[in-house]
């Protein structure tokens, strides 16, 4: 019988991914002030690209297979350029914890994905679970509404991103059937950053206002959430389903919140922390199973 357990590797490799996960929504509002959202996302992947690299090369991994290709450059376009794009815009106009909470529908999209693209079926927990974090982003979006048009785009872009990210896992999850963690990792970042390269302009001027911490904060973002997170996260996805490695996210807006409360002195409102628990509930529901009826114990006959 085949154990569902996930090794005791991919569980430490996870818990790595969620600590830095956690601290680039901090880092993010941290550096918006100075960069703006492409320029931003660029620094970030050009900073994880040279450090992969050398771990490339140290490792001594070349190219990854030709039947990689695919799920790396949809998850690099996606998940590494579209989606930091779309957090970073989100996190000017709403504060971190927020931004984690609503990014964080997005184990329950890729139950969805999976479910469309792997003919892995709509069960109907999948479908309630995303009502109500669908319901979750409303009362969200309603409680941003006190700060105008701009809060509401917020949440908006905070939910593109979430959809970039379940996107770009359920295109990973393939793709590591073929590839090495590192070769994943190292050529989704590349070719996001390529797709990045029309804010390379901006990228240059930003760095030449922004004070040195803030440049400081954005070679960070490459190194830990991006370089090394990204490869945990792509170690503990290829021992495990997209759906278990996404459960394991819930744990970012706690430990985001509570960063930004230490950090940027930030704390979500009651009713957007409301709206978040919400969204989360709604994952939890999509990634649970129905119990299964307790078996009667069979009678026997003494011999």
């Amino acid at each position: 019988m085949t154990s569902h357990r996930v090794p005791g590797a991919a569980v430490a490799a996870a818990s790595v991914t969620v600590v830095f996960w956690a601290s680039a929504f901090v880092g993010i509002r941290a550096a918006a002030p100075h960069f703006s959202p492409g320029s931003l996302a660029l620094g970030r992947l050009l900073s994880g690209s040279v450090v992969l690299l050398l771990f490339l090369a140290v490792r001594r991994q070349g190219l990854p297979p030709r039947a990689a290709w695919p799920g790396i450059a949809v998850s690099g376009v996606l998940w590494f350029g579209l989606y930091m794009v779309s957090l970073n815009w989100g996190e000017e106009l709403v504060d971190a914890g927020t931004a984690a909470m609503v990014v964080n529908v997005g184990p329950a999209l890729m139950a969805l994905l999976a479910g469309w693209l792997l003919n892995e079926g709509f069960p109907p927990r999948l479908l309630a679970g995303i009502a109500v974090s669908f319901a979750g982003t409303v009362v969200v979006g309603l409680s941003m509404s006190g700060g105008g048009r701009a809060s509401v785009l917020g949440v908006l872009l905070c939910l593109v991103a979430a959809i970039t990210y379940a996107s770009g896992v359920v295109a990973q999850k393939p793709a590591l059937r073929h590839a090495s963690a590192l070769q994943a990792t190292t050529f989704g970042c590349l070719i996001g950053a390529v797709a990045c390269l029309p804010f390379a302009g901006r990228l240059v001027s930003d760095v030449a206002d922004a004070p040195l911490s803030a440049t400081l904060n954005v070679i960070y973002l490459g190194v830990f959430p991006t370089a090394v997170a990204f490869t945990t996260w792509a170690y503990a996805l290829a021992r495990t389903t997209a759906g278990k490695m996404g459960s394991t996210t819930y744990a970012v807006p706690v430990v985001v919140i509570l960063l930004s409360w230490l950090i940027l002195d930030e704390v979500p409102g009651l009713l957007a922390l409301a709206g978040g628990a919400l969204c989360l509930a709604g994952v939890a529901v999509s990634r649970s199973r129905p119990r299964k009826p307790a078996q009667r114990p069979l009678t026997r006959s003494h011999q």
